[in-house]
C-alpha cells in the first residue's frame, strides 16, 4: 500500500472515529507531519493533502465508505465499526486494518505484514 493512501486512510478514519478535525497527522513511522484537511461528514469525505497535493473524496453511509485519491487514481473501500476501521486499496491490491484510541491511529498494512502508528 502506497504511504501517501495509507496516510491519507488514516486521517479519515481517525478523523471520523475521534470527532477531530486537525490540520495535519504525523506520522511515526517516517517521523513527519502531513499537512491534510477537509470536510468529513457520516456521508461524505472531502480532504485535501496539502503535503501532497491531491484530493482524497467519496461518499458513505452506515460506517461504510468508498473513497477515490486522485493524486495516485485509486479507489479505497473504508469500514468503521466503533473505533475499528479496515478495507481495501484497489490501486495495490491490498487489505488493511486499524483502530483507533483518542488521537493515535493503528494501521495494519498486510501488503506490507506492518503496523503504522499515526496522530492526529
Amino acid at each position: 500500500m502506497n504511504e501517501q493512501i495509507r496516510t491519507a486512510v488514516a486521517y479519515v478514519a481517525g478523523s471520523l472515529v475521534s470527532g477531530k478535525r486537525a490540520s495535519a497527522i504525523y506520522d511515526y513511522n517516517s517521523g513527519t507531519h502531513v499537512l491534510i484537511s477537509g470536510n468529513l461528514t457520516d456521508t461524505h469525505v472531502s480532504v485535501y493533502d496539502y503535503t501532497h497535493g491531491c484530493h482524497v473524496s467519496g461518499n458513505g453511509g452506515h460506517g461504510q465508505f468508498s473513497l477515490y485519491h486522485y493524486g495516485l487514481s485509486s479507489h479505497i473501500s473504508l469500514r468503521i465499526i466503533g473505533s475499528q476501521f479496515s478495507g481495501y486499496d484497489y490501486g495495490s491490491g491490498s487489505h488493511f486494518s486499524g483502530h483507533v484510541s483518542g488521537q493515535s491511529i493503528s494501521l495494519y498494512d498486510y501488503s506490507e505484514g506492518h503496523h503504522f502508528m499515526f496522530s492526529i
